[in-house]
């Protein structure tokens, strides 16, 4: 969870049959019913005023950037998944981190920018930086969906349905099956339950970290086989960050790891002789 970044392309949406769905629309679906389905089986939301304030402040800020660095109204299937990403996420009993939290994380696709690519997950940017910047105010999501694995299992098939007709389940797999191999190492090394180091993955962030974070088009490498590799390598920052008792792991991993990918895939990219 993907999200799309903003291009200087045509943005328009092109002809489809009525009975066709728009991949961009398929997302936003999936995240929505993330919310629905964990706020009414769990309580995740803090509250419905804080993620609609959330949304909205990311869809305004979109608009708004959009027509100033591009002259032109953009898609907000992008912002949505943003702000709903924020709403779920960040944790405060305040109103403010809320918004600014949805401003920060679009405005890093317009400014945060290399060679017209901006190299973090724009929720994920935002979150992380609210995290550091506000610690004694705002915190992360934590909740696991609990003993019930039906919103699990319903959650799971739609979103791998979703991502597989996106062309990224590869991505989301690899993550999976990294995670469950560090776990194990984290069990082997701290001496605790294999179950309880793997059980964080049933939580409601996690869903959002493997469907839309570590898959999004525009903030991950292009080579599919370099896709696998650097979000193997993010399974295993984050187990390192686990190891050191580090409790938002998984953002923070992603992080660092994504965007110096991106960086050495752009300079990979400058180094190559152009074609005539």
């Amino acid at each position: 969870m993907s999200q799309s970044a903003v291009q200087p392309v045509d943005l328009s949406v092109s002809p489809r049959s009525k009975l066709s769905l728009d991949n961009r629309y398929l997302p936003p679906l999936l995240i929505t019913t993330i919310l629905v389905v964990g706020h009414f089986a769990y309580g995740i939301l803090e509250s419905y005023e804080r993620t609609a304030l959330a949304i909205v402040c990311a869809l305004v800020a979109e608009l708004v950037l959009g027509r100033i660095f591009f002259g032109k109204w953009i898609n907000l299937s992008s912002a949505y998944i943003s702000g709903i990403s924020v709403g779920i996420l960040i944790r405060s009993p305040a109103f403010w981190p809320y918004a600014l939290c949805s401003v920060i994380s679009i405005m890093s696709k317009y400014v945060l920018r290399v060679k017209g690519r901006h190299l973090w997950n724009p929720s994920n940017f935002g979150i992380c930086a609210l995290l550091f910047l506000a610690p004694e105010t705002v915190a992360a999501l934590t909740v696991q969906w609990g003993n019930f694995i039906w919103p699990l299992l319903v959650i799971w098939i739609l979103g791998s349905v979703i991502i597989w007709r996106a062309k990224r389940i590869h991505i989301s797999v690899t993550y999976v099956l990294s995670f469950f191999l560090f776990a194990f190492v984290r069990s082997w090394i701290t001496g605790d339950p294999w179950q309880s180091e793997v059980s964080a993955i049933t939580g409601p962030m996690y869903q959002l970290f493997v469907f839309f974070m570590v898959t999004d088009p525009k903030t991950t490498v292009k080579s599919k086989k370099w896709q696998c590799i650097v979000v193997f390598i993010v399974a295993f920052a984050e187990m390192l960050l686990r190891l050191n008792h580090v409790v938002y792991a998984p953002l923070y991993a992603l992080f660092i790891v994504g965007p110096a990918a991106m960086l050495i895939e752009i300079w990979l990219e400058s180094r190559r002789p152009e074609t005539i």
